[in-house]
């Protein structure tokens, strides 16, 4: 669903559409930035920031978009763990006040809008109040960010399927929607987002379920940006290793064997070339120090 409303059938300027909204109301662009890497955005992403008379943005695009954007047009509306945020219906009572203005809206996401982004929220929110609006799917940081590092997700000889997790639910929910036991007994590779802060718990519910502690893990921290960072272990291990590393969000989580192909080809990947930092294995609780 897009389009700015307007409509001049009949010779009548600005008369109201069938819902009731003005013709002048605006669109909404719920755009996805990928995993941060401004050459990752898709071209019509790229297009349509330039087109916004308003970005409504996220802490998670990377800093060299949000850099790119003129800041007389851009608001923050980030959320960050423990620290200050935009309450959800902030932002979307802001989307629809600036569409009633008339102006052409992106609200500028981390990865794709509809992976763990709230982008169906704000998509049901601006249905209901008769806003038009438009979904613009990115590269989802769940992927880029291990394949940059050198991981992929799946691999004939590891893993033949991948489940894709949020370690930060709606605190509101009664009890965690997440099983962690039937993912321990499914196999193939667990990637989580936004789980740094809830590491030992999942890791913890993974063992008891019965997943081996030699599991290797990885955390991508800031996955394709310039400060990039990949911390090693295994599911014994790996909380020990955030904390020596000092890992932050944002990060992503590979648990699972592909996590171990990493050591065999991070020698040759282009965007590591002469990075100082020691390598480390997948077992001894080490740092790749990829920066």
């Amino acid at each position: 669903m897009s389009g700015d409303g307007g409509d001049s059938r009949g010779g009548v300027d600005d008369a109201p559409t069938d819902d009731g909204e003005d013709d002048a109301t605006g669109t909404v662009h719920l755009v996805g930035s990928g995993p941060g890497d401004p050459e990752l955005l898709t071209v019509k992403a790229a297009r349509l920031l330039e087109e916004a008379d308003v970005v409504l943005h996220d802490k998670l695009p990377g800093p060299e978009i949000i850099e790119r954007l003129p800041e007389e047009k851009r608001e923050d509306v980030g959320k960050r763990a423990g620290g200050e945020r935009t309450p959800q219906a902030a932002i979307n009572e802001r989307l629809v006040e600036l569409a009633r203005e008339g102006k052409t809206v992106a609200r500028l996401k981390g990865g794709d809008p509809f992976v763990f982004g709230r982008g169906g929220e704000e998509a049901e929110h601006l249905a209901n109040e008769g806003i038009p609006f438009e979904v613009v799917p990115a590269v989802t940081s769940a992927i880029a960010a291990p394949g940059v590092a050198g991981i992929p997700v799946t691999h004939r000889d590891h893993a033949s399927s991948v489940s894709f997790v949020t370690g930060h639910e709606d605190p509101t929910k009664a009890e965690s929607a997440v099983d962690w036991a039937a993912l321990a007994a499914t196999g193939g590779t667990i990637v989580v987002l936004m789980g740094v802060g809830k590491l030992p718990e999942y890791t913890r519910a993974l063992r008891e379920a019965g997943m081996d502690s030699e599991t290797p893990v990885s955390l991508i921290e800031r996955g394709t940006w310039p400060d990039q960072r990949v911390a090693t272990g295994t599911l014994e291990t790996i909380v020990d290793v955030r904390d020596e590393a000092g890992v932050e969000p944002p990060a992503v989580t590979v648990i699972g064997e592909v996590a171990a192909t990493r050591e065999a080809v991070r020698e040759f990947l282009a965007n590591e070339r002469g990075a100082e930092s020691p390598t480390a294995t997948a077992n001894d609780g080490g740092v790749g120090g990829d920066e």
